[in-house]
């Protein structure tokens, strides 16, 4: 077949092996044609004699000549293929369908390459579709080939995860981003803050899951806050940490931890933010979750000398939303919540735990620099009833002039009847007879806790109940550092 022109469709210059061989298909088609061509070429009788029939004519012969001597009994030839409907015949200048006759060819090269492939046969192939011819798509699994490739230069290479020159600083940096992302957390350190008139209160979740891993890429600012944070129960001459309300063993957001509480007095606030920035805060938080009224009040400080942005909370959520959890979770297997037992007895009164499970409606009484009393209906319904402010017994110059012992007892026994009749009142007026005693005016203050509920149980002839709860004021920064968990997911 090489150097052969394949003639057109229709064209007259049809081969001669070609035109004989039609008329001999054409002529088979008949019995009397069929036995004319078997006298001519011979054919065994029954008793298996062949009879001698006439010499074949020419371009018979010529065709029967063609066959090869050995192995196949039929050489692929253009013109046998184009009357079997093996192969069509297109035009000379069409290209062959990409991933499609490509692919054909290979098999059909490899095909009559192989050992026991006629002599000749893959150069007659490569003839065939050097001419033109196609054969038809093989069937295979296999995906098509790509178009094209890029040069290995060019290549997408793998970059390692982290820079062999990048400091171990970045390293927990970048670390941190994509564990946050991975697991939707907020960067380690967890902070809540409750920044109010008197008191602010901070609350600080340790992990104590940290890998090996992590504590060895783990930044020296970030080991240094947590240790300095950890490792102390006073920080300077007014920060305390109140070690026996410490949370341990508690699962945040997926990690296992201890919930540290660490209060320090709201004038002392200057100089929490002036570590922050030699503690170099802002490299590990750009944010923290803050309420109450000086979460305002000092914004501009945050952001001015510590790098740091608050975000501002609302107080009476927070409140809410940090009780609920606190009271979810229990004092390390101890009930959150209590009251006192025979209240108008001193001899006989004594602390009970409470069962706080199904809480609404209630009436929540917080007590701090100012006094708001909510009415709670529901986790997110509830309203702000009423509330009171104190007097200026901060100033030091009103407190000289008297006793210390006499102005403390005088101050805790007005205040404290005036806010158990407001509570009470309120109680009246909401149809409530759960009354929920909260915050820092009742730290370490035995002498109000009962006064209150001395008053709820005498004013309603046993009917109120005077409940109180171990976290006295935290749970304002308790439900700031929620925010920051749900904070994080909605981003």
């Amino acid at each position: 077949m090489r150097g052969r022109r394949a003639p057109r469709p229709g064209s007259a210059e049809v081969p001669a092996a070609a035109r004989d061989a039609e008329t001999l298909r054409a002529g088979a088609a008949s019995p009397a044609r069929r036995a004319q061509l078997a006298e001519d070429v011979g054919t065994p009788t029954g008793g298996g004699e062949e009879r001698r029939g006439r010499q074949p004519p020419a371009a018979a012969r010529r065709l029967r000549e063609s066959k090869p001597q050995g192995g196949s009994e039929d050489r692929r030839t253009a013109d046998r293929d184009l009357q079997r409907g093996c192969l069509s015949r297109s035009p000379r200048t069409a290209p062959p369908v990409p991933g499609m006759g490509d692919r054909g060819a290979q098999h059909e090269r490899a095909a009559l390459q192989s050992p026991g492939a006629p002599e000749g046969a893959a150069a007659a192939v490569n003839g065939l579709l050097h001419n033109g011819f196609h054969p038809p798509a093989a069937c295979s699994r296999d995906p098509p080939p790509p178009r094209f490739q890029l040069p290995p230069e060019l290549q997408p290479q793998q970059q390692p995860l982290f820079a062999q020159h990048d400091s171990p600083a970045k390293k927990c940096r970048l670390r941190r981003r994509m564990d946050s992302g991975r697991k939707n957390r907020p960067p380690f350190p967890w902070f809540g803050m409750d920044i109010g008139g008197t008191l602010v209160k901070l609350v600080y979740f340790e992990p104590k899951d940290i890998t090996a891993e992590e504590e060895q890429e783990e930044v020296e600012n970030l080991k240094s806050i947590r240790k300095y944070l950890t490792s102390n129960t006073a920080y300077g001459k007014t920060g305390i940490r109140d070690v026996h309300l410490e949370l341990k063993n508690l699962t945040m957001c997926g990690r296992k931890g201890n919930l540290h509480f660490i209060r320090f007095p709201t004038c002392a606030m200057h100089m929490f933010i002036q570590m922050g920035s030699e503690k170099n805060f802002s490299s590990l938080h750009t944010t923290l979750c803050a309420t109450g009224g000086g979460a305002f009040k000092f914004e501009e400080d945050f952001r001015m000398i510590a790098d740091l942005q608050l975000h501002k909370l609302d107080e009476l959520d927070c409140l809410i939303q940090g009780l609920l959890y606190v009271d979810s979770v229990g004092f390390n297997g101890k009930p959150e919540c209590y009251y006192f037992e025979n209240p108008t007895n001193p001899e006989l009164c004594q602390k009970k735990p409470y069962c706080l499970d199904n809480p609404y409606p209630m009436l929540l009484v917080n007590m701090g620099s100012g006094v708001s009393i909510l009415a709670v209906y529901s986790k997110d319904n509830y309203k702000r009833v009423t509330g009171t402010s104190f007097g200026n017994m901060m100033s030091k110059e009103k407190r000289e002039s008297i006793s210390k012992e006499d102005l403390a007892r005088a101050t805790l026994v007005t205040i404290t009847n005036n806010i158990g009749s407001i509570a009470r009142m309120c109680a009246l007026n909401e149809n409530i007879d759960r009354v929920v005693f909260v915050g820092n005016f009742l730290r370490i203050n035995m002498v109000s806790m009962k006064l209150l509920a001395y008053a709820m149980d005498f004013w309603s002839k046993g009917q109120l109940k005077a409940l109180f709860l171990e976290h006295e004021g935290y749970f304002g920064a308790v439900g700031a550092l929620l925010e920051l968990f749900k904070m994080t997911d909605t981003q």
